[in-house]
């Protein structure tokens, strides 16, 4: 998929998201009876690291709801705090890193002789200068003053997309998308990509759907965009005039954009033309003036994601008037920089971003939303700081271990596959031993060489930073691949598969309890991060992954036969997630969130037979009362524990590719007899899938 990378720029890669000990239990024997299991089973001891007992729900039977049996415990005691929208162990996790970072960025803020250029001299003084509410709250809206006299200015097109160009180069969002990633069909190349965008809701949908809940957001949206215009200095009755406007120009790009689940097919998005042909089929895009504003004049081709949406794009720059135009880029200037200003435009942006989208009642404490701008702005050098004392060489190290056994297992599972010929067999094994593996923190630190941040504004350093980030983006056109470049951040609690370097990575801040901890029981690592590597493992045999080569390319390798083999069973995953409800009558989207869930069920397989070779050389037995193989899988659900308010559940299942945790732990589990056995499930159980629609592809 596209993803919108921490620097402020997308690139192609499919993401991971976007988890007191008890001396007796409730569970299943393999009889299929309930049985009380004691730590009489065992030597006298309790799960020790990794995994908590007191977060299960015994009374549940875990062949009914394993979800519910694995976390009912932790839902019921856990309620969402008020300044988040979803709470679950990605946040706890993310919790203790923030504990870090805070300590890490207090720190750099007091050095006051750092070297300039250092890596605590640039987030010292971004972070002292983002904490810094008075100067903020002082400044107001002159910040971005500058820029509003620039759009305020413009009398043509042509001055149009010359203001356009300027404010794309600082990270402002309107308009379109563009950006330099690898060429998909060349992926030795750099290549130009253009795509739909400009919208301020999370999805096209937002604007086109006619049931009560969007019409409500519509209107709150309607609303908003009065209240900043206001704050911008406009009246009431101009500001009501000028959010018509954006909402009117914001309706017609949505109409003329791709459904989410059509911008996940990679060939019918892939448009490649010279910039030649593009302008001509675009000429009131000025395109040639367009891309020297943005430093991207040495681009010969571009591949185009919408040609139907730059179409429509066209047709408006003709016949919307400029003063419209004008309206446009003065919101979308404001909205992008309004979380940097003085507090009445940091608290209008929350009141709708974060409240009605999301139903967050407070807003986070302002030095975590400054680390969390930090991160995304400068998180190499904040990265350098956090890995000096969180990420050891001996986690690394276990970690790779890890993967290895992880990609061993795979291995396996590819040569006993029963529908798939040996020809396409040998080119998958090809492509799974072609695997790139990043763990913990880029080998190569970014240089922010040229990168100015000062401690004079907040919102001047975060222009500067989002330019810098730009303008490395775009002068990649011309020059080799940096296969050693991240997309992540190494404080950042996920991990990623991208399809075009054929790459899995494990940034550090992931590679922690209760994900991984090198010092935990096999089981539970293997639940936990073994699942975590083996579902990116599977992102690049997933729908959308299996369309790559091993080098990378998006290319056929399959033999017709099998990849009839292949859509039959991935049709079959995105029908059992489609029966799932998630609010009222809405249900999970089986098409949208396919690759997810068959990563999903996928890592969850591998991730069981690489533990199965480690119990052969060490095996501990029962823990706590619990065999290895249930502790494998209630180490799988624990990861997933969530609970998420209604609103963002809603946004959820509208833009994420990712299934709800309760459907991630319990999706796959359904369709393995493996834990069927750890718990003895008998046929007709809930989370017992028929044999006719069990379903195993990896």
């Amino acid at each position: 998929m596209k993803r919108t990378a921490l620097s402020a720029f997308p690139a192609v890669l499919v993401a991971l998201l976007l988890g007191s000990c008890s001396s007796s239990t409730s569970t299943s024997d393999n009889t299929g009876t309930t049985a009380e299991t004691t730590t009489a089973d065992a030597p006298e001891t309790d799960m020790g690291r990794g995994l908590d007992l007191a977060n299960m729900d015994t009374t549940a039977d875990p062949c009914v709801d394993f979800y519910q049996y694995a976390n009912g415990g932790w839902v019921k005691n856990n309620p969402i705090p008020a300044s988040e929208s979803r709470w679950g162990s990605f946040n706890e996790l993310a919790e203790r890193n923030n504990a870090v970072l805070r300590d890490i960025l207090r720190e750099a803020a007091s050095n006051a002789t750092a070297p300039e250029g250092s890596a605590t001299q640039l987030v010292g003084d971004f972070y002292a200068a983002g904490m810094d509410s008075v100067a903020a709250n002082k400044a107001g809206i002159a910040p971005i003053k500058p820029e509003l006299a620039k759009v305020a200015a413009v009398n043509t097109t042509d001055k149009l997309i010359q203001t356009m160009a300027d404010l794309k180069s600082k990270g402002v969002s309107g308009f379109f998308s563009i950006y330099v990633s690898q060429d998909d069909k060349i992926s030795t190349q750099y290549a130009l990509l253009a795509g739909q965008g400009g919208l301020s809701l999370p999805d096209r949908d937002y604007y086109l759907k006619d049931d009560d809940r969007s019409k409500t957001i519509r209107t709150a949206y309607i609303e908003h965009l009065q209240h900043m215009f206001q704050l911008m200095g406009d009246d009431a009755a101009t500001s009501k005039e000028k959010a018509q406007t954006v909402m009117d120009i914001e309706t017609r790009l949505a109409k003329a954009s791709k459904a989410r689940v059509d911008l996940r097919d990679p060939y019918a998005n892939y448009n490649k033309m010279t910039v030649q042909e593009f302008a001509k089929q675009n000429p009131n895009l000025k395109v040639s003036q367009l891309l020297t504003g943005m430093g991207a004049q040495a681009a010969k081709e571009i591949i185009v994601g919408q040609p139907a949406f730059f179409k429509e794009l066209n047709t408006m720059l003709q016949r919307v008037p400029l003063q419209d135009w004008k309206t446009y880029t003065q919101w979308h200037l404001v909205r992008t920089m309004a979380p940097y200003l003085s507090e009445e435009f940091v608290q209008e942006n929350f009141d709708f971003y974060g409240k009605v989208l999301s139903g967050t009642k407070e807003m986070q404490p302002r030095w975590k939303r400054v680390l969390r701008t930090t991160d995304s702005a400068l998180g190499e050098a904040l990265g350098q700081l956090y890995v000096q004392e969180t990420f050891s060489p001996e986690a690394k190290q276990k970690a790779l271990e890890m993967v290895n056994n992880l990609q061993e297992a795979f291995r396996e599972h590819v040569r006993d596959l029963d529908w798939m010929s040996e020809e396409t067999k040998a080119r998958a094994l090809q492509k799974l031993s072609a695997f790139a593996v990043k763990i913990g923190y880029p080998d190569k630190w970014e240089d922010y060489g040229g990168l100015d941040i000062s401690r004079d504004s907040y919102a001047a350093n975060v222009m500067r930073a989002s330019q810098f980030a730009f303008r490395d983006n775009i002068g990649k056109i011309g020059q080799p691949v940096d296969r050693e470049e991240w997309f992540m951040s190494p404080p950042t609690v996920n991990a990623y598969y991208n399809p075009s370097m054929n790459e899995i990575v494990f940034p550090a801040g992931i590679l922690q309890p209760p994900f991984f901890d090198p010092l935990a029981d096999d089981a539970v690592n293997y639940g936990g991060m073994g699942a975590v590597i083996g579902h990116e493992l599977t992102h690049g045999f997933d729908d959308q992954g299996a369309k790559y080569d091993f080098e990378g390319n998006l290319k056929d390798w399959w033999t017709e036969a099998d990849l009839g083999q292949f859509t039959t069973r991935a049709d079959a995953v995105a029908s059992q997630y489609n029966e799932y409800t998630v609010l009222d009558n809405l249900h999970v989207n089986g098409k949208l969130t396919l690759g997810e869930n068959i990563a999903d069920i996928g890592g969850l397989n591998i991730a069981y037979t690489a533990l199965q070779k480690a119990l052969e050389k060490n095996n501990p037995g029962k823990i706590a009362g619990l065999t290895p193989e249930q502790r494998f899988f209630l180490a799988w659900a624990q990861i997933w524990r969530v609970n998420m308010r209604d609103e963002a559940q809603n946004q959820q299942i509208l833009t994420d590719p990712h299934s709800p945790g309760r459907f991630r732990t319990n999706g796959p589990v359904a369709n393995m007899p493996q834990f069927y056995e750890a718990f003895g499930c008998d046929p007709g159980d809930p989370m017992v899938r028929s044999d006719e629609n069990r379903i195993k592809i990896w």
